[in-house]
């Protein structure tokens, strides 16, 4: 008996057959006689990750979003240009992007770190694609005085920000290029000292990440751990800061004048401490639950899960919890307990979840 052998047949071009899929998920007027279900079960949708260079679609009644191209000699045909996921929006085609940098809007909250410094304003770098403006007008000078700011001031403008100096501030306007312009007109923001810097993903990637939130400022009291209060600052941006709460001549000042009416706007009793680049003496104790709240804020980013108020407190008790809960030994497994990465971190995370 003879055997013949054929050779292998070519295996099928990756466009045609991610074009093909492509059009069957996004066409609407199917000839299939097959009905599809009316409505998916509830968990069993697949993310599809789209790459650049891939075919979206060829068929000419999409229009091309964000994220896509055409080509000159196939205009009908919608390329990909970053790698996400597709969103349809009526007839619009988009890819929203795994990482994109953040996104100005007026009334964000946002943590910067100052860059240069110019004549009348500071360059503030705020993960966006250009850099913040704050004018020298849109602080507020030491001891709350209201005047149009003269070339004195410019001269002493070092003497408010300098380069490196860390801020919160908020959006007050966003140029025609996307430049934001900041300003610190209020108590609320001003230099950050006494705490430690984190950089996670803002609002504009996917997965964990910094949220637009009803507070993005609020104080923690750890009694639990006995380090006092801590003050957490979730910029919008993706900068987040974590520092000791501390009440000094700012707040008192302000509280004694207006018990004596001596004053009728908080923003008149500004200190000078307030531009202070001094950082106070952080106790052990404080430095740990600054370090845990630390650990919680990575855990919730590594893990893919938004970074909020509540989602903070949430992993910050129930990684008091899980330390309660072991058995601690010697104190090298006391000084450790704050440490929160790796299997520790998900499992926390996942108690956090829960709750």
């Amino acid at each position: 008996m003879t055997f013949s052998i054929s050779p292998p047949l070519p295996p099928p071009s990756l466009q045609q057959s991610s074009s093909h899929a492509s059009d069957n998920f996004l066409s609407s007027d199917s000839d299939d006689p097959t009905p599809r279900p009316s409505k998916r079960p509830r968990g069993t949708k697949k993310t599809t990750i789209i790459t650049p260079g891939e075919i979206v679609t060829d068929d000419p009644q999409w229009m091309r979003g964000h994220g896509t191209t055409s080509t000159s000699t196939a205009p009908s045909t919608i390329l990909a240009t970053v790698s996400g996921t597709l969103l349809r929006t009526n007839k619009l085609l988009s890819i929203s992007p795994l990482r994109a940098r953040y996104t100005p809007e007026i009334g964000d909250l946002v943590v910067g770190r100052i860059v240069s410094v110019e004549t009348k304003r500071w360059k503030v770098d705020v993960a966006a694609p250009l850099l913040a403006h704050l004018p020298l007008s849109a602080i507020n000078l030491p001891g709350g005085i209201l005047r149009k700011r003269t070339s004195t001031d410019e001269l002493a403008i070092r003497s408010f920000f300098s380069e490196g100096d860390l801020l919160v501030a908020e959006v007050q306007s966003v140029f025609q290029d996307g430049a934001a312009s900041l300003h610190t007109r209020s108590l609320r923001y001003g230099k950050l000292r006494n705490g430690v810097f984190i950089r996670v993903s803002g609002t504009g990637g996917g997965g964990g990440g910094v949220v637009r939130a009803r507070r993005q400022v609020w104080t923690v009291n750890t009694a639990g751990g006995g380090g006092g209060e801590i003050d957490v600052v979730l910029g919008v941006n993706g900068y987040i800061w974590i520092c000791k709460h501390t009440r000094g001549e700012l707040v008192a000042s302000s509280e004694e004048a207006k018990r004596m009416n001596e004053i009728t706007r908080m923003e008149e009793s500004v200190s000078e401490s307030m531009y202070s680049g001094r950082n106070d003496d952080i106790g052990p104790q404080t430095r740990r639950e600054i370090a845990r709240l630390t650990g919680c804020v990575r855990a919730l980013v590594e893990n893919g899960v938004r970074v909020d108020e509540e989602m903070v407190m949430a992993a910050y008790h129930a990684s008091l919890d899980a330390a309660a809960a072991e058995d601690m030994d010697n104190e090298e497994e006391v000084e450790a307990d704050e440490y929160l990465g790796g299997r520790r971190g998900s499992r926390v995370v996942t108690a956090a979840l829960e709750s």
